[in-house]
């Protein structure tokens, strides 16, 4: 029986680290794996949708790998999304980063064209065989990849040894106990219910919103483990009227968690990459209102 207790608890998702000319800033990547450590989370996602993988080169997803690494080895449980949407550079990321020690690696399913279940199984088990030493998620998230994960899909995958969980960032709760029933662990990927996804068994949640205000979501998990739902939903409400104040800006999420996080006291990262749009100027006051939430909130509930 594996030991999955390196897998409970809090993970933010790692963002994209660029330099003013918009590229991999290997030092930015250093320092924003540094924050997080000073924070206690339990660990990372890295390179995921908040990491902009999609918009990102096979070598560029390599370099910001190889810096987290160097940085949280051995203090941070590592999970690395290595989904690229063919199989060849999926495998080449999976084999690199089992080569730096990864605790699991993660994928999405391919997106634009939909493959059928049988697909879906072949590209994830292709991409676990170029890691044979390395545990497996997959992810989970239908509203963006277009095909969501079946109870079936999921049997099939249970049969590699290797895979252990689901990344559930589908917003039905229900989907948390489905895995579980199968076998496998899930973590709740929507930070809007994280409190609801624990109490639907989920290990411990990855999150997009997170690095944002890593204390708040680390306090909703202890409120869980303690008991306390009261508290975890009053802590958990005020992070949904964060987010919702959030995405009320017209610049692209992750333009405003890294400026939040900026003003906050947090490594300046950089802002995203094109197509995504940057930090607009009237979104300037609501992101300033942001960071003075969360501060509020940090002061008031940690």
């Amino acid at each position: 029986m594996k030991d999955l207790s390196k897998f409970q608890g809090i993970f933010p998702a790692f963002y994209a680290c660029y330099d003013e000319e918009g590229n991999i800033s290997p030092a930015r990547v250093r320092a924003l794996t540094e924050y997080f450590i000073t924070k206690g989370v339990k660990g990372l996602y890295v390179g995921g949708s908040s990491g902009e993988c999609i918009y990102q080169s096979v070598a560029e997803r390599k370099l910001l790998l190889e810096n987290v690494m160097d940085v949280a080895k051995g203090t941070l449980t590592i999970i690395a999304h290595v989904a690229c949407n063919n199989t060849a550079d999926s495998r080449e990321l999976a084999a690199h980063a089992e080569s730096l020690g990864v605790d699991a690696i993660a994928a999405i399913p391919p997106i634009y064209f939909h493959l059928p279940p049988y697909g879906m199984a072949k590209y994830w088990n292709d991409i676990s065989d170029a890691a044979p030493n390395t545990d497996f998620i997959i992810y989970n998230i239908p509203q963006l990849a277009g095909v969501a994960l079946s109870s079936a899909v999921l049997r099939e995958m249970l049969k590699n040894p290797r895979v252990i969980g689901v990344k559930n960032s589908s917003m039905p709760v229900q989907d948390i106990q489905l895995w579980r029933d199968e076998g496998a662990i899930a973590f709740n990927g929507p930070d809007e219910q994280l409190l609801s996804g624990l109490a639907a068994g989920a290990i411990g949640g990855i999150g997009g919103t997170y690095g944002a205000m890593p204390e708040l979501y680390l306090k909703i998990f202890d409120c869980f483990q303690k008991g306390d739902m009261a508290l975890g939903r009053e802590i958990q409400d005020t992070c949904c009227h964060i987010i919702y104040k959030m995405c009320s800006c017209k610049g692209n999420m992750y333009a405003v968690i890294k400026e939040i996080l900026r003003l906050n006291g947090g490594p300046d990262i950089g802002s995203v990459r094109l197509p995504l749009s940057p930090l607009f100027e009237e979104d300037k006051p609501i992101v300033a209102s942001c960071a003075e939430d969360i501060r509020a909130a940090i002061a008031r509930f940690c």
